[in-house]
């Protein structure tokens, strides 16, 4: 039976309350609109505008001076044009950003997104030189520490029958690993976790106050990340350890090997999209668990055999990342709409998450769904999440862990979301559960 408190959540089906040429994706009010009301503007796109032109977000007027208004952009809403631009990256790149609508200066784009902001050769070189210093025996004992960092992270809020599921649980477990794994001194966990909030906060007052420069707070938190590699570093050129930062200092391939400013830019990187995507589909998780207990008991019943499945339901369920840029680099057609050389489209992985030409019952959470082709790390192609894995492994091994140590677990009230186009976050979720011993 649910909670009477239930009742009163505001669920994900979708309300479509816009009619088609009132939705624009740039108004920051239409991000603050409830979710499943966003859900119902995505579905009238797919079905009567797949792909829509919009005019680019207001840039605040002290930014002005470094970000032109650009010439806005195709939002790409349906799951076979996102896969088909993703599998082409000659012709929709990301050098010019993917993680921003507007053309940001290069040195930002760099600083702030490392290989994400990046097309080929550039990115191959990085990407290979990253993914030599992940071998096999550094993602197994990676992969040994997640269950000691979960059980851990539940020792310290078993005894309290309740917390802030997102803050006290689903942030503690990729954040420890990231910063574990790259050899970061848990004296300095608060400091990442705190700039990871504001470089992904879109400005939210929670993380940047009223009336600070929204861009200041950026720069000065990635400053921090920045600072805090360059010194782990050089200490780890002299002192290496089993660590990733170890590894990737000491790594060359072909006779190249990452520069400081390289390794810092994809720590940056790591950190942000490592650490809050993978805390927002563990509180996303355990909410749709709670709205759907049937789904929850599946799941509890057979921890290992519904994972293979539970996990991947939940990121497409949640799909943390919104969406990713691409920029046109010659004339084609997609979907049958001519795109030019220097066009922006916009791939919203939220939208093909939820395509019902690619879903049975999309709006259903089954966590028994297969197929599952969502894109919740990114369609196929060379920019696909190059964390999935462990991002799966970390929601697995979180969750496993909760049914077996806090089974009845579920969370309680409406869950306070980030006001943001870009990541689907959840700030707040609380959570009760009957005390356990430590």
């Amino acid at each position: 039976m649910n909670p009477p408190w239930l009742a009163n959540v505001t669920g994900v089906k979708p309300h479509a309350v816009l009619s088609v040429d009132e939705i624009d994706l740039s108004d920051m009010e239409f991000w603050a609109r409830p979710w499943d009301e966003r859900e119902g503007a995505f579905q009238t796109l797919r079905h009567e505008r797949p792909m829509p032109f919009f005019e680019e977000p207001e840039i605040p007027e002290a930014l002005t001076y470094v970000i032109p208004k650009g010439p806005g952009y195709y939002a790409l809403t349906r799951h076979a044009h996102i896969s088909q631009a993703s599998r082409h990256p000659e012709i929709f790149q990301s050098g010019q950003g993917a993680t921003s609508m507007m053309d940001m200066p290069a040195e930002m784009l760099d600083f702030f997104g490392s290989m994400i902001n990046m097309d080929n050769p550039r990115h191959a070189r990085l990407r290979r030189i990253v993914s030599a210093a992940f071998n096999p025996r550094m993602i197994k004992s990676i992969e040994d520490r997640i269950d000691f960092v979960a059980n851990d992270v539940i020792d310290r809020v078993a005894a309290l029958g309740g917390c802030d599921f997102v803050t006290e649980v689903a942030a503690r477990l990729p954040l420890e690993i990231i910063c574990d794994m790259m050899g970061v001194a848990a004296s300095d966990y608060d400091t990442v976790f705190s700039a990871s909030n504001i470089i992904l906060s879109n400005g939210d007052p929670e993380y940047v106050p009223e009336g600070a420069d929204p861009m200041v707070a950026f720069m000065t938190a990635a400053q921090q990340l920045n600072l805090l590699m360059i010194d782990l570093a050089a200490y780890r050129r002299e002192h290496p350890t089993e660590d990733v930062t170890s590894a990737l200092v000491n790594t060359n391939v072909d006779g190249e090997a990452l520069t400081d400013t390289e390794l810092a830019s994809f720590f940056i990187l790591l950190v942000v999209a490592g650490n809050e995507t993978t805390r927002n589909a563990i509180s996303h998780g355990l909410l749709a668990m709670t709205q759907h207990p049937d789904q929850r008991a599946l799941w509890q019943a057979d921890p290992a055999g519904i994972a293979v499945t539970g996990v991947d339901e939940i990121v497409r369920w949640g799909s943390p990342v919104i969406w990713m840029r691409r920029t046109v680099a010659a004339d084609t057609v997609l979907g049958g709409v001519e795109l030019h050389e220097g066009d922006k489209v916009i791939m919203f992985y939220n939208s093909a998450n939820r395509d019902e030409d690619i879903f049975d019952d999309p709006f259903t959470f089954d966590v028994r769904r297969n197929p599952n082709p969502h894109i919740g790390f990114g369609a196929a192609g060379p920019h696909f999440c190059l964390g999935a894995h462990l991002a799966r492994q970390e929601i697995d091994v979180m969750f496993r862990r909760l049914f077996e140590r806090l089974p009845d677990m579920e969370s309680v009230g409406e869950p306070d979301r980030l006001l943001s186009p870009f990541i689907n976050g959840i700030k707040h979720l609380d959570c009760t559960f009957t005390p356990a011993a430590r």
